[in-house]
């Protein structure tokens, strides 16, 4: 079938509702240019299906015909929520002038990087080498074989649109020369550079394990970067903080340094309080742009609140503060209510950008706040407290609009007003109602409804730590719907793919597989379902098959994945942590259930592939934190319940989930059949049984247990002494 036949069939497809997007339209509204990624389903592809750029998909027909015509590839990659892609779209791919050379001098390729991230990786390691900086759009130019040798992240259109950056069109027609003129130079320049990326595809370490004695010097160096005035890291822009902060609040449980808590507790307080948090509708912002945590960036990705969510829960059992829990809550009740597919699984991510009523598109716009507005949702007197308090007052803070955030605690402008503390909290609660019930009348961002497997096995483990925390059975109820998703929607013949919108995406990577297990240990430990620990057992089986290297450690893509121009070991921690990392913690624990040491081997194997002591640990938070589990001799905390239920087994459940023990993993079990199934998996349940029918934890070490325990109010003891080694 044709191309034009191709898009025609599935202009039917689309229906009437259609909108293209793009300026360049004829008086009926349908677009004057379609290209191939009309034909897609990734949301950010779409989104570039009208611009005058002749876009192909990345495969084979792009490089065919880059090998035909010995034009370069010119690929751009970015994903839909993407504020800066936008940006560069309408400046650039969007410019008639500017698509006409690319076009004829070159072939375009838009990559999703949120369903490639393969190909992102390597071309970001690429760009990186080049210029020493990386993010999105993510432009790189290769040659027909897919070698890199010349790229950037964002290009204004012309010299002098954004000084001091070059014009892309200037870019586009150098490159082109020198393609033309010089190609042995460029050639050997892509040559070298894909061998600088196989050196870096195959991992830092190989030296023998670091022990506790570095492990704790790198935790010192994290908190040596620790900003005293604002928590988090030093400078701008500010990322949200979870592994430090889990690195911190672990320290200082085994070695007891108050410091250390303190900068976790602050850090955690901080983001809280700041115009990251979106302190009307919950949730955060992908990152503050000032250091101050106050304007950020306003896309929300799905990862980010996951594992935000995840260290708010830590935060609240290390440390007791009630408005940790509070943070976490209205986190999940944000994904709930606004994230969550009808059949389970959490959409990825929200635009920053938003229209205005004037239909102008604003970053931020949807979630700041005029003073006219303000006045509207929250009229008279009676809520100056709460507009004092959320900082509604004064000069505005983002072009021209309020963003709202907290710069002084509850008791502080309680104390201001003459109100208790209570009445405040009250006021605070009903305002963040309002407002959210005020800017639902405003055209809300895009919502990228593509479903991605590693970051919904992120939030799987959200929900199930919070759940088992707090007691709250529609956040397990939350976590269940996301695994059966992830099951049935995601899974095909026993082979985990990376996302689904219409239909399924690429096979899973490895992050994929890594996350997913991870949320299935994590709702096994929240659970009494057996059969949660038998698919996290599987499911690592299944990683191992297929992303294993001989070397140690694992490979992004598949042993059935498409085969690149070089075969990425992902180590360094990024926006999310690397699949290494999770993919050893997954073997620690594993390994601390079961005593299988083949999954010790390769655990201890996956570290030492990577961490290099003589480097700086700063990319390696998530593999030193799998670390410092294992030298801290987890133990398996086997919870038996009888095999009818009673109203005991609330308190000991309850009591054990209470306790900050992050060098443990939990294992709850009710007696009868099912238990003896899987005994051959966990030797420490053999032979164990409840004390005079009553609930009873079994400490266990590598599969050698300690003596029953049956009274809740003696877990702590046994449990509260790990890991203060």
């Amino acid at each position: 079938m044709s191309l034009d036949a191709r898009i025609k069939e599935k202009t039917n497809t689309r229906g009437p509702e259609y909108t293209p997007r793009t300026r360049h339209l004829n008086p009926d509204g349908t677009a004057i240019y379609t290209n191939r990624l009309f034909l897609e389903e990734s949301p950010y592809l779409l989104q570039h299906a009208h611009n005058p750029v002749n876009w192909y998909p990345w495969g084979d027909e792009a490089v065919a015909l880059a090998k035909e015509t010995n034009r370069p590839l010119f690929v751009s990659i970015g994903y839909a929520t993407c504020h800066w892609c936008h940006v560069m779209e309408e400046e650039s791919f969007e410019d008639v002038g500017i698509a006409e050379f690319l076009n004829t001098h070159f072939v375009p390729v838009k990559v999703d990087r949120e369903e490639r991230p393969d190909i992102d990786a390597i071309y970001m390691g690429a760009v990186q080498m080049l210029t020493g900086r990386g993010g999105w759009p993510l432009n790189v130019f290769l040659t027909p074989e897919g070698k890199p040798f010349y790229g950037g992240t964002y290009f204004p259109a012309r010299d002098g649109d954004r000084p001091p950056h070059p014009g892309f069109f200037t870019v586009l027609k150098g490159l082109s020369e020198v393609y033309e003129n010089e190609k042995g130079k460029i050639d050997q320049s892509a040559q070298q550079l894909t061998q600088a990326l196989h050196r870096l595809g195959e991992g830092g370490g190989g030296g023998p394990l670091p022990d506790r004695a570095w492990v704790d010097k790198a935790i010192a160096l994290f908190a040596e970067s620790y900003d005293p005035s604002f928590g988090g890291t030093r400078g701008a822009p500010k990322f949200p903080s979870t592994l430090p902060v889990q690195l911190l609040l672990r320290a200082h449980l085994r070695t007891g340094t108050g410091t250390y808590r303190h900068m976790a507790e602050h850090t955690l307080t901080a983001m809280a309080d700041g115009g990251i948090h979106d302190q009307a509708g919950g949730g955060f912002h992908r990152y503050s742009t000032d250091a101050r945590w106050l304007v950020p960036h306003f896309e929300k990705m799905l990862y980010d609140n996951a594992l935000l969510a995840s260290a708010y829960v830590e935060g609240f059992l290390a440390t007791g503060n009630p408005r940790f829990k509070k943070v976490a809550e209205t986190t999940l009740g944000y994904l709930l209510r606004e994230m969550e597919s009808p059949a389970g699984g959490f959409y990825s991510a929200t635009d920053a950008d938003s229209l205005t009523p004037t239909g102008d598109k604003e970053e931020g716009y949807f979630f700041t706040w005029s003073k006219a507005e303000l006045d509207a949702a929250l009229p008279g007197d009676a809520w100056a407290p709460v507009l004092d308090h959320f900082s509604l007052t004064g000069a505005p803070h983002f072009e021209g609009r309020y963003i709202p955030h907290i710069r002084r605690s509850i008791s502080e402008t309680a104390a201001k007003h003459g109100i208790s503390d209570s009445e405040l909290e009250a006021l605070t609660d009903k305002a963040r109602e309002l407002l959210r019930a005020a800017r639902t009348a405003r055209q809300a961002p895009l919502t990228d409804k593509k479903i991605i497997a590693a970051w919904n096995g992120l939030t799987i483990s959200a929900f199930a730590r919070a759940g088992r925390v707090f007691g709250n059975q529609e956040y397990l109820a939350a976590a269940e719907r996301t695994a059966g998703f992830v099951l049935s929607h995601l899974t095909r013949e026993a082979r985990l793919h990376r996302s689904r919108l219409e239909g399924l995406g690429p096979f899973g990577f490895l992050e994929d597989h890594a996350f997913v297990t991870a949320g299935f240990i994590d709702l096994f430990e929240a659970t009494e379902e057996v059969t949660w620990l038998t698919r996290a057992l599987d499911l690592q089986s299944e990683t191992d098959r297929l992303f294993a290297s001989e070397e140690g450690g694992y490979f992004m893509t598949g042993s059935d994945g498409e085969a690149l121009i070089t075969r990425e070991k992902p180590g360094t921690d990024g926006a999310i942590p690397s699949g290494n990392s999770v993919a050893a913690m997954n073997l620690f624990r594993l390994y601390t259930l079961t005593a299988d040491t083949a999954l010790l081997k390769k655990a201890l194997g996956t570290v030492s592939a990577f961490i290099d002591t003589g480097q700086s640990p700063a990319p390696y938070a998530s593999l030193i934190s799998a670390l410092d589990f294992h030298l801290a001799e987890p133990q398996a905390l086997v919870l038996l319940l009888p095999e009818a239920p009673s109203p005991t087994d609330t308190e000991a459940v309850s009591t054990l989930a209470a306790l900050y023990a992050p060098y443990a993993v939990t294992a709850p079990f009710r007696e009868g059949e099912h238990v003896k199934s899987i005994e051959t998996h966990l030797p420490a349940l053999k032979g164990k049984t409840t004390q005079d029918g009553a609930p009873t934890l079994y400490p266990c070490r590598e599969g050698t247990c300690g003596l029953p325990v049956s009274d809740p109010a003696a877990f702590g003891q046994a449990v509260l002494g790990n890991g203060k080694k």
